[in-house]
C-alpha cells in the first residue's frame, strides 16, 4: 500500500511540475514557429491566411518581365497621354493618325467610354480570358502585341510601377527582364549578317559598333532610372514605397529572330553585363513553342556555351522547360532542361515545367540538386499559358529531389497577379508550411545575381556565417566583424536587411 501511494504522490508531483512548466516551454517556442502555428491555424480560411501572406516578407521576385509586368490600366493612361489610337478591330494600340469613322479612335477615348476601356483591358491581360475563343497561351502572348507600342518612352514608368508593385507585396528585390539597347542589337546583327564561325561574327560585330550599343544601352538605363526615381519621389518628402526596393536587370534576348540577330543580342548581353553593375545576367525570352525557338535551340546553346567561355562571370539565367505534353513533339520536351543546365550554364531555369518529360529525368533532378541549380516557380502563369497546375506541375517533384525553388510572378500585370498569390497558390495547392515558405524567399536572395559573399555559411540550411553568427538585425548595432563583411557584399546586406523583415514579422505572433 505505502508503494502504491508513494507511486500516486510521485505522479502528482510530476503531474504539477508539469503544468508549471508549460508557460517556459511556451517561450521556447521560437517566433518562426508561432508564425508557422498561427498559418496552420488559418489554412483553411482563405481571407485570413490571404491577409497573413500579404504581411509576409518573401525575398526576390527573380522571374519579372517588366512589359509584362505592368498592369493594362496604366498602358491605356500612357496611350491616352501620347495620342494613341486604338484599332478596334484588334484592340491593339497604334500611331496616330486616329480616325474614328474608320474604327481607329483615340486611346483617350477609352477614359469616357467605359466599355472600350474593359476591352481594352481584357485585350492587354488574362481577366475575362475566355478559352472558347483562344487558348490561355495564345491568349497570353498576343496581349503584348496589343500594348507594344505605348511602351516606347515609358520605360522609367514601367520600372517605377514594378517597383511600387514589389513593395506593396513586401518584395525585397527584384531582376526585371528587358533589353535597355532599345533593339539596336538586333539591327546591328541583321547589319552584320550570319556567321558559322561564332569568333569572326563577335569580331565582326565588335568592329561595326557593339560598343556604341552597350553605351547607348547605359545612357538609356541612366535616364530610365532617373525617371523611375523620379516617379516614386525618392530622396524627397513623400518617397513611394518602391524606393526601398533593390532593382537589377537581366538583358533579354528575343530568341525568336534570325541567327545572326540571337547571336548579336546574347553578345549585347554578356558584354553589357560585363560593363554596367545593374546588369547583372541575361536570360532568352519569346514562348518556348514557336518554331524558331525550338528549330534553332541546340544552336542558341551553342552561342551561350562559346560566349560564357569568353564572360565566365556573368550569370545566366534560362526559361526552358515551358511546355506542356501536346504542344511540341515528344523530342521536343526531352532535352531543353538537361542542355540549359549543361551546355547553356544556366544557374537559374525558368518554369522547368516539363521536367519529367526529359530524358532520364530523375538523374536531371540529382544533377540540378548537385550543381544548385534554382528553379523559378511561376505557377500562375503556368496555369494561364499552359494549363498545368496542382498534382501535374513538378513543384513538389523539386522539392523532393532537393533542388532549390522560388516562386516568381513572371508578368504579374498580364496575369492579373502579384506575389502574394503566388504563395497563395503554393500554400493552398501544395500544403506548404511556413518554414518552407520562408526557405524559398531565403533561396530566392540566396541565388539572386547580385555581387558578393552570402550571408549564409550554408544556403540550403540557412545557418549564418561566422561572422554575424551572434548579431541579430533586431538589434541596433552589429559587431565590427559583421559590420565589415556587410559592407563588403551587396547580396548579404540585402538577405540581412530580409531577416529583419522576418523579425518584425514573426514578432506579431
Amino acid at each position: 500500500m505505502t508503494m502504491i501511494v508513494g507511486n500516486r504522490s510521485l505522479l502528482r508531483i510530476f503531474a504539477i511540475l508539469a503544468l508549471l512548466a508549460l508557460p517556459l516551454a511556451a517561450q521556447k517556442v521560437s517566433p518562426q514557429q508561432r508564425a508557422g502555428r498561427y498559418l496552420e491555424s488559418v489554412r483553411h480560411q482563405p481571407s485570413l491566411l490571404l491577409a497573413f501572406l500579404e504581411q509576409m516578407p518573401k525575398g526576390g521576385d527573380l522571374h519579372n518581365h517588366l512589359y509584362g509586368a505592368v498592369y493594362a490600366e496604366s498602358y491605356i493612361q500612357w496611350a491616352a497621354h501620347d495620342s494613341l489610337c486604338v484599332e478596334r478591330a484588334s484592340l491593339a494600340l497604334v500611331k496616330a493618325p486616329c480616325d474614328p469613322s474608320a474604327g481607329k479612335p483615340p486611346a483617350a477615348e477609352a477614359l469616357k467610354d467605359p466599355t472600350l476601356h474593359a476591352q481594352l483591358v481584357d485585350a492587354f491581360s488574362m481577366r475575362d480570358w475566355n478559352a472558347a475563343r483562344d487558348s490561355g497561351h495564345d491568349h497570353f502572348f498576343d496581349s503584348f502585341l496589343k500594348f507594344d507600342a505605348v511602351t516606347t518612352g515609358h520605360i522609367g514608368d514601367m520600372l517605377g510601377e514594378a517597383a511600387e508593385l514589389a513593395a506593396n507585396d513586401r518584395v525585397t528585390y527584384l531582376e526585371l527582364m528587358f533589353a535597355p539597347d532599345t533593339d539596336q542589337a538586333i539591327r546591328l546583327g541583321a547589319q552584320v549578317g550570319w556567321n558559322d564561325d561564332f569568333a569572326q561574327m563577335r569580331q565582326q560585330l565588335l568592329a561595326n559598333g557593339l560598343a556604341d550599343v552597350i553605351a547607348a544601352a547605359r545612357k538609356s538605363l541612366d535616364e530610365d532610372e532617373a525617371r523611375m526615381r523620379q516617379d516614386l519621389h525618392c530622396g524627397a518628402p513623400g518617397a513611394r514605397p518602391g524606393c526601398q526596393v533593390t532593382v537589377r536587370y537581366l538583358y533579354q534576348v528575343l530568341r525568336g529572330l534570325s541567327p545572326e540577330q540571337v547571336f548579336a543580342q546574347i553578345l549585347t548581353g554578356f558584354a553589357l553585363a560585363q560593363a554596367d553593375p545593374r546588369v547583372v545576367g541575361l536570360n532568352l525570352v519569346m514562348p518556348e513553342d514557336w518554331y524558331v525557338p525550338m528549330h534553332d535551340f541546340r544552336l542558341h546553346m551553342k552561342m551561350m556555351d562559346y560566349l560564357h567561355g569568353l564572360y565566365p562571370r556573368v550569370h545566366i539565367s534560362l526559361h526552358a522547360g515551358e511546355l506542356s505534353e501536346g504542344m511540341v513533339p515528344p523530342e521536343g520536351l526531352s532535352f531543353h532542361i538537361r542542355d540549359s543546365v549543361e551546355k547553356g550554364h544556366a544557374e537559374r531555369i525558368g518554369h522547368g515545367v516539363d521536367v519529367m518529360h526529359e530524358t532520364d529525368p530523375i538523374a536531371l533532378l540529382k544533377e540540378m540538386a548537385r550543381r544548385n541549380v534554382l528553379v523559378e516557380i511561376c505557377l500562375t502563369s503556368n496555369d494561364l499559358i499552359l494549363g498545368v497546375r496542382g498534382n501535374e506541375h513538378p513543384l513538389p517533384i523539386y522539392m523532393k529531389y532537393g533542388v532549390p525553388v522560388a516562386l516568381a510572378t513572371d508578368d504579374e500585370g498580364v496575369s492579373r497577379s502579384d506575389m502574394t498569390h503566388e504563395y497563395l497558390r503554393a500554400v493552398s495547392g501544395y500544403d506548404l508550411s511556413y518554414a518552407q515558405l520562408k526557405n524559398m524567399a531565403r533561396a530566392s536572395l540566396e541565388h539572386s545575381f547580385l555581387p558578393g559573399a552570402s550571408l549564409w555559411k550554408d544556403g540550403r540550411t540557412f545557418r549564418l556565417l561566422d561572422a554575424c553568427a551572434h548579431d541579430s538585425p533586431a538589434k541596433s548595432s552589429v559587431s565590427a566583424p559583421c559590420r565589415k563583411f556587410l559592407d563588403s557584399s551587396q547580396r548579404a546586406q540585402v538577405q540581412w536587411r530580409e531577416e529583419g523583415e522576418f523579425d518584425k514579422f514573426e514578432a506579431e505572433f
